[in-house]
């Protein structure tokens, strides 16, 4: 009686495992019989690189250079106005940190 039970749980493992494998088969999953971890499930996923890329319109400054080479003006127009007026950067070495520890 009790090799019958034992024979019969073995048959319905066995069974399991195979329709298991067939599953997996078919529907083109990864059989993980030992349930260890594994990277399959973010591998499978698409990469979003390239649908956040379009999503930001194209700039143009990148690419011209008048547009470089006049944002570049301004900034140096609006740090010469900043210096006349005494309000531009320090010179290296007299800053806050500098004028603190003397």
């Amino acid at each position: 009686m009790n090799g019958g039970g034992g024979l019969k749980s073995l048959m319905a493992a066995a069974v399991t495992r195979g329709v298991t494998e067939a599953r997996a088969r078919i529907f083109g999953q990864s059989l993980n019989p030992t349930a260890q971890r594994s990277p399959h499930k973010l591998l499978r996923k698409k990469l979003i690189g390239e649908k956040v890329a379009q999503w930001y319109p194209y700039d143009i400054k990148k690419d011209d250079p008048l547009v470089m080479a006049r944002q570049e003006q301004e900034r140096l127009s609006k740090l010469e106005m900043l210096k006349r007026r005494g309000k531009g950067p320090p010179k290296k070495g007299q800053g806050k940190r500098a004028k603190r520890n003397k």
